[in-house]
């Protein structure tokens, strides 16, 4: 356990560090001004954060997915598809609303929307679309199709949107999508696939596990659009107070409790359904359950030290970095958020669950390695263009109609196995460091060049963007992939051609 653990610290120190010096060198010049105060706390907060994360991951292996795969294996062997669907569903709500990347950006909201009531919508969009996936690996329907239906009912809804005069909120219904699937989701809902597509078989189970991540980052999306096009009154929106002081006003303490009681409540609803499952389904030994017991507890912690770091430390300084380098030149803000993204992805806790898992259901045909060079630089575009788009003032259409097309057209032409990870790695991408530091990045820009008032449609929608471009970064390795493997049989067939007029033999 102590080696285990030494593991994911050290992972968890690569993936940090980088965040780490860019922010201190960025101190140490002209273009960001950072008080003593907030580099030390900022400084600790890192520190947190590696402890925060290599908890959490060492949680996930033994707690997470374990449960996942346990439940989809348990209740696909049973042969009871009704309690199938309504344990998907279940779990997908009360999963959603333990996510902490959630509970960010319905804080970050809370002036325009009740959070409860997003949270509980965007719960039941990932419930229904989870039951859905599930269908979707029992019956083995192509995903490809599912995506390119819903994708053009998103985009209907988008329009209706418009019409009914609510086009601001249109960016905050797209980042509702990409924060869903965070730390908690990903293990879960990925184990689930694999538990279900593994136990139901057929010649393409492994391709066929991939996509629910897909499914369920767009079931939030249409539920807040749906929410946003029926909802009532005036949009008033307010930038919420990033500055540190405000925290030590409040009471660092005051936060960690809060953090501490949000993640308690989140993950006791998760194990208490885990464990009527397991009286009435599953049977599983005392000696797997110990492991899972043990895997929560890490996960607890882990969640708690991330999410009080993010906000004492990453958000305040995020928001800063934006508001100081968008004053002193935009041109070094859209480099610099360049760079940014892709370092950032580096310190997501899910990113790291999925790459792993990708890895070992390809038998390294896809490895860790190239999946976080397409995810970084997918995020680092990605973060670079929205900041652009806050410079220009255009709407997030302008990006994600071109980004969706493009990526629902290469879905034809490269492995279905490469567009299920793509689309599942979209929704993983956006996690917690994209809400909690790079969104508060983007509204402080959006402030220092548009002003408060432009916050809505303008600031948000960032983590839309995160979530859309490694769609199409990952199914560009896959048709590289697709062009490779061409030029190998070509080569192999040039050489038996050529081998051949010196093998002919007579017969007499």
């Amino acid at each position: 356990m102590g080696k285990a653990l030494f593991l994911k610290l050290k992972e968890a120190l690569t993936s940090v560090l980088p965040v780490g010096i860019i922010v201190f060198v960025l101190a140490l010049t002209p273009l960001v001004t950072l008080t003593v105060r907030e580099l030390l706390v900022f400084g600790i907060s890192a520190l947190a954060l590696i402890a925060g994360i290599g908890l959490f991951n060492l949680g996930a292996d033994l707690a997470m997915t374990p449960m996942g795969q346990f439940i989809g294996e348990g209740l696909t062997k049973s042969k009871k598809a009704a309690i199938l669907l309504l344990v998907s569903f279940l779990m997908g709500l009360l999963i959603t609303i333990a996510e902490p990347d959630l509970a960010v950006l319905a804080e970050q909201v809370s002036s325009l929307m009740n959070g409860e009531l997003l949270i509980v919508t965007v719960g039941l969009g990932v419930g229904l679309f989870l039951m859905m996936g599930v269908q979707k690996i029992v019956k083995r329907v192509d995903l490809t199709s599912l995506l390119l239906f819903f994708y053009l009912l998103l985009f209907t809804l988008s329009t209706m949107l418009f019409g009914a005069g609510k086009g601001d909120l249109l960016a905050l219904s797209f980042d509702s999508g990409g924060v869903t699937t965070g730390p908690i989701t990903v293990p879960f809902i990925m184990a689930l696939g694999i538990g279900i597509a593994l136990t139901v078989g057929g010649r393409r189970a492994n391709e066929n596990s991939f996509g629910l991540i897909a499914l369920c980052s767009i079931g939030p999306i249409i539920a807040v659009l749906l929410l946003s096009i029926f909802s009532k009154g005036s949009l008033t929106y307010s930038v919420p107070d990033y500055s540190m002081d405000h925290i030590f006003e409040e009471g660092i303490w005051v936060t960690i409790l809060e953090t501490m009681l949000e993640v308690g409540k989140s993950l006791l609803l998760i194990v208490v359904f885990f464990l009527i499952l397991q009286f009435l389904i599953l049977k599983l030994p005392k000696k797997k359950l110990v492991a899972i017991g043990l895997g929560i507890l890490f996960t607890f912690l882990g969640l708690v030290i991330f999410l009080a770091a993010v906000a004492v430390g990453f958000m305040p300084v995020g928001y800063k970095i934006g508001l100081d380098l968008s004053t002193y030149n935009q041109h070094y803000l859209v480099i610099l958020s360049f760079i940014i993204g892709c370092v950032v992805v580096l310190a997501e806790p899910a990113v790291h669950v999925l790459n792993q898992q990708v890895e070992s259901i390809t038998n390294g045909e896809v490895t860790r390695r190239r999946m976080m060079i397409a995810l970084s630089i997918g995020v680092g575009l990605s973060i670079g263009l929205s900041i652009l788009r806050i410079i220009y003032g255009f709407s997030l259409l302008y990006y994600l109609i071109p980004g969706y097309l493009l990526s629902l057209g290469l879905s034809f032409f490269v492995p279905k196995l490469y567009t299920a990870i793509a689309f599942d790695s979209g929704g993983v991408a956006s996690g917690p460091l994209t809400s909690s530091f790079i969104l508060p990045m983007a509204i402080g820009a959006c402030v220092a060049l548009k002003g408060e008032a432009e916050v809505l449609s303008l600031g948000f929608g960032i983590v839309a963007m995160v979530a859309m471009t490694p769609l199409i970064t990952i199914q560009i390795l896959g048709f590289r992939a697709v062009l490779n493997q061409r030029a190998r049989n070509k080569a192999a067939m040039r050489k038996i051609l050529a081998e051949g007029d010196e093998q002919i033999i007579y017969f007499n």
